[in-house]
């Protein structure tokens, strides 16, 4: 408790006294590391797997030489905190604590993957330009970061993101939709979503897709984070006949849903995003249980797609680092992205020629270059810029479980490697 609190006026002082970043920090000496802060959800599944990613990068660049700026190289280095913001109950202000606590020990020249909750990233803005750190979020999606920025833009331009946001895991699955409409002819829709700010966000997005596109949503449920029980939404699918579907969901429970629909043999394709049934293993965990669920990889690499060269190579590559089982467990959304992000950032350093931060923001904002997720570009409004073809954008796509426990990409046509097929509880 006495260290708590002494930590705590610490950051009182600091919030008075310290309103504009350390110039020191801005002035490298030969010998001196390039840091790179890592504050996220390191108990959350792909918390692990980004950080994993990050150490992944680092060796690889360090292996290298470094990065250079100017006529010297710099070795990059790396540190993690914890802020817990996965778990139920964890208030944002905890969050933002370990994040400046990190801010205020390792003195980074950056933040790389950066926040897991959307809640906590809004927050957090105020926290990167108060000390103006460049920013590259790789998990938390609302699109109202980018509100932020372009509104504000002289006091958010330090915050970018290369991760997918919920318009464009809408604009994914509304592709799917498509897909399963024209093969199968089905319209009719149920969404059950985590009550998180992400979650909701792509629910309602897929919402005005169906409605715009000839569907009836017949459901729309929401859960709170924790929680265990999906039946009562269950019973509405097979009650009112729903066709697909459609779980929204990056908590640890939330595979629970996937094994109380087949116990109750709910005749509806499962379409949508349920976290631990994206990796490798879960066929083995689910006992099988996955078979014909249509899941997002938000962005490719956890599954090696072979219209994107660097994901087959990241997911060799991550493998051989740190083991197969490993590899199996990668989650679908986060690892690329933040393996990508530290690659980003030591470009944007080496063509700045510094780590002062405005002039790493304008290098970070000319970026162009091909990465683990596809195509990187910066838009105006600091999101990199997804879309269908990963020789022109960073791209998603959405696979569906087929015996004996393989993921077949389905989606999106130019990465594609079969078709859906309808699960054998459905024919």
């Amino acid at each position: 408790m006495k260290k708590e609190l002494l930590f705590g006026f610490l950051l009182l002082l600091s919030a008075i006294f310290v309103v504009s970043p350390d110039p020191a920090r801005s002035q490298l000496k030969p010998g001196d590391p390039i840091v790179f802060g890592v504050p996220t959800a390191l108990g959350s599944i792909e918390g692990r797997d980004g950080w994993m990613a990050i150490q992944m990068a680092r060796d690889e660049i360090n292996a290298k030489g470094g990065i250079r700026v100017g006529k010297t190289t710099h070795k990059l280095e790396v540190y993690s905190i914890d802020t817990r913001e996965h778990e139920p109950g964890i208030p944002v202000h905890d969050a933002l604590t370990a994040m400046e606590k990190l801010i205020l020990e390792k003195k980074p020249h950056a933040i790389v993957l950066g926040n897991f909750r959307s809640e906590v990233l809004l927050s957090s803005m105020d926290l990167i330009s108060k000390y103006k750190l460049p920013y590259i979020c790789s998990i938390a999606m609302t699109p109202l970061m980018q509100k932020k920025v372009s509104e504000e833009y002289d006091k958010y331009k330090y915050v970018f993101r290369n991760c997918l946001n919920a318009p464009y895991l809408s604009m994914y699955l509304g592709g799917v939709m498509g897909f399963i409409r024209k093969e199968f002819g089905f319209n009719k829709a149920f969404i059950v979503t985590q009550d998180v700010l992400w979650a909701k966000g792509t629910g309602k997005g897929l919402e005005g897709w169906y409605k715009g596109n000839g569907w009836e949503v017949i459901g729309f449920d929401t859960y709170a984070t924790g929680a265990s029980d999906f039946s009562p939404s269950l019973m509405k699918v097979r009650a009112q006949k729903a066709q697909v579907l459609v779980p929204i969901f990056d908590m640890p429970q939330s595979g629970i849903l996937l094994k109380q629909a087949r116990a109750m043999q709910v005749p509806a394709l499962l379409a949508g995003f349920i976290s631990p049934v994206s990796p490798e293993n879960a066929w083995r965990v689910f006992e099988g249980e996955v078979e014909g669920m249509i899941n997002m990889i938000y962005e490719v690499g956890p599954i090696a797609v072979k219209a994107v060269p660097k994901s087959v190579e990241f997911n060799e590559n991550y493998g051989k680092r740190w083991g197969e089982k490993a590899r199996t467990d990668l989650s679908g959304h986060g690892p690329g992205p933040s393996y990508d992000a530290v690659y980003i950032m030591a470009n944007a350093i080496e063509r700045a020629q510094t780590v002062e931060p405005d002039a790493m923001v304008k290098a970070l904002e000319q970026t162009d270059m091909q990465g683990v997720v596809g195509r990187i570009r910066f838009g105006k409004d600091h999101q990199v810029v997804y879309g269908t073809d990963p020789k022109e954008t960073a791209i998603g796509c959405g696979f569906q479980w087929v015996k004996p426990g393989k993921r077949t990409v389905v989606y999106p046509e130019a990465v594609a490697e079969g078709k859906i097929q309808l699960p054998p509880y459905m024919k």
